[in-house]
């Protein structure tokens, strides 16, 4: 009888960037960069789950929004959070930009990503083609390698040309690599960059997600955010409520 919790392999291709395999345990595939660096974790009975604080709390950015109707993703790795996005968010144009072709294919064949009429994936790098993508109103930027964090998570220019592709009223959401002391990686660029106006969610992973607003005006309003991530806790299965506690103005 076989372990029900045993490590499968279900492919594994090499690309001009190295490995990428995708693993089977139970109920959940992963997709993996290099040698067992994780990237993505989906639950093949509801793709659309979040099962990392880390995507959680990025969900929390995307409802910073009252009604979302565009999304920009740099970075689709398996696609759990677009996936929850257009499932749970009005959104009717949703742009991905992944460096690697092989990602979305795996995502699509593996884990879960829907050929969704609403999404459409280009193939390249970010810092590249961000100038040719579509203002949003929301835009994720979780750009990582093996390594850690691609070079556009301390790249100025890149960051700030993120910012101004959003949409009047919109929201970029960062996934930050967390330093030792809980701080965002580069918080002193990210300070003088957005001048202090925006706010932070740590996270168990390590990780701290910027809530970076289009404007030095715009507010986070945090009565309205809290009303809808509760309105949503029904569908999505799991409440936000201890992510939103720790959330704190940019440190």
């Amino acid at each position: 009888m076989s372990d029900l919790h045993e490590e499968r392999v279900l492919e594994e291709v090499r690309d001009e960037f190295g490995l990428i395999r995708v693993l089977e345990v139970g109920d959940y595939r992963f997709l993996e960069f290099g040698e067992a660096i994780e990237q993505s974790c989906t639950y093949t009975r509801d793709p659309s789950w979040l099962e990392y604080d880390y995507t959680r709390a990025m969900l929390i950015g995307a409802l910073c929004h009252a009604a979302p109707e565009s999304a920009l993703f740099l970075g689709l790795g398996a696609g759990n959070l677009t996936q929850a996005c257009l499932r749970f968010l009005p959104l009717e144009d949703v742009e991905a930009i992944e460096l690697r072709p092989e990602v979305p294919r795996l995502a699509m064949q593996y884990l879960g990503l829907a050929d969704d009429p609403r999404l459409y994936i280009r193939i390249g790098d970010a810092l590249e083609l961000l100038a040719s993508a579509e203002s949003a109103d929301l835009i994720f930027v979780d750009l990582y390698t093996d390594t850690g964090p691609a070079a556009g998570h301390l790249a100025w220019r890149f960051l700030e040309n993120c910012q101004k592709r959003l949409n009047p009223g919109g929201w970029l959401i960062i996934n930050q690599w967390g330093t030792d002391d809980g701080r965002p990686l580069g918080a002193a660029l990210l300070r003088g960059l957005y001048h202090r106006h925006y706010w932070e969610i740590p996270v168990k992973e390590g990780n701290v997600i910027l809530l970076v607003p289009a404007g030095l005006e715009q507010p986070l309003e945090l009565d309205a955010l809290t009303a809808r991530a509760e309105a949503l806790k029904g569908q999505l299965g799991y409440s936000l409520q201890s992510l939103l506690d720790v959330l704190r103005p940019a440190s």
